[in-house]
């Protein structure tokens, strides 16, 4: 039988747990409403560390008065399940007014990769309260290393560069997405799909796939993406971007001569909004 996993809701009682564990920490930060790319993130930190630390809070910072903050599926007793047969060692499940208590006044504004024309363009106060709360969580747990996903990748380049910038004592690691048997990107908000749209999902992976196929066989990165706008608008798709950056910078890029490359994806299907990303 799986051995029960500690659970802290206070800062005083994460100080203690925290204090507790022996050897090296890694931190796995999540939302909740874990899926198997959650529990990909726990696995590579269990090899990369003695113990693993789990946070689950859906962070209001990040949403948009218009987004999805009060639907976002909260599952949290599975969630706890799930880390306990993934054998982290404890999971830190902090509440808003800990996060954000009476007189909290100060926030992170990130710059450089989080100001390029993606993400940024879309969700304007996204970067700024991601980078807050990971500060803050990095305070808390104080782990050596902490496991982001990939399929977010400008937040991955965002995060890195913050905790450069700041020389927080954490190693910052990015982990290859996590797909469904079909190349769906796996995200909370697949729940969201409705039979129909979830069909058309990886339509968003495949346009990726065959347009970083044509760019390394040296067709033109404009030509190649104008006509995969086209392919996803037809399968019913509303994109935001589908851009050709830098793998570091995310700056606009050219040709694969001035790479690496990295080609990223925001599109909603529905009301619905997808992101993903392949390497050229």
């Amino acid at each position: 039988m799986a051995r029960k996993i500690a659970v802290s809701r206070t800062l005083a009682a994460l100080r203690r747990s925290r204090g507790a564990l022996r050897g090296s920490v890694a931190l796995v930060p999540t939302m909740g409403a874990l899926h198997r790319g959650h529990l990909a993130l726990v696995k590579e930190a269990r090899r990369r560390a003695d113990r693993v630390v789990v946070s689950i809070f859906v962070n209001p910072t990040q949403f948009a008065p218009h987004e999805d903050f009060a639907s976002y599926p909260r599952t949290f007793a599975t969630d706890v399940n799930a880390l306990t047969e993934a054998k982290a060692d404890l999971v830190w499940v902090p509440t808003a007014q800990t996060m954000y208590p009476e007189g909290f006044a100060t926030r992170i504004e990130p710059a450089g990769v989080a100001q390029v024309g993606l993400e940024d363009k879309f969700r304007p106060h996204f970067f700024g309260g991601v980078a807050t709360v990971v500060a803050k969580l990095f305070t808390q747990v104080e782990p050596d290393v902490a496991l982001f996903g990939q399929k977010d990748y400008q937040q991955l380049r965002v995060i890195t560069q913050m905790a450069k910038d700041l020389d927080l004592q954490v190693k910052v690691v990015g982990i290859p997405t996590v797909r469904e048997r079909d190349g769906l990107a796996l995200s909370s908000r697949n729940a969201y799909l409705s039979a129909e749209q979830r069909a058309a999902a990886p339509t968003l992976y495949r346009v990726l796939k065959d347009c970083a196929a044509m760019i390394k066989a040296g067709e033109t990165i404009d030509a190649v993406l104008a006509d995969g706008r086209d392919v996803i608008v037809r399968a019913g798709f509303a994109p935001d971007y589908l851009e050709a950056r830098h793998a570091l910078g995310l700056e606009p890029i050219g040709t694969v001569k001035d790479g690496p490359v990295r080609l990223l994806v925001a599109a909603k299907l529905g009301t619905t909004r997808l992101i993903d990303n392949v390497a050229v």
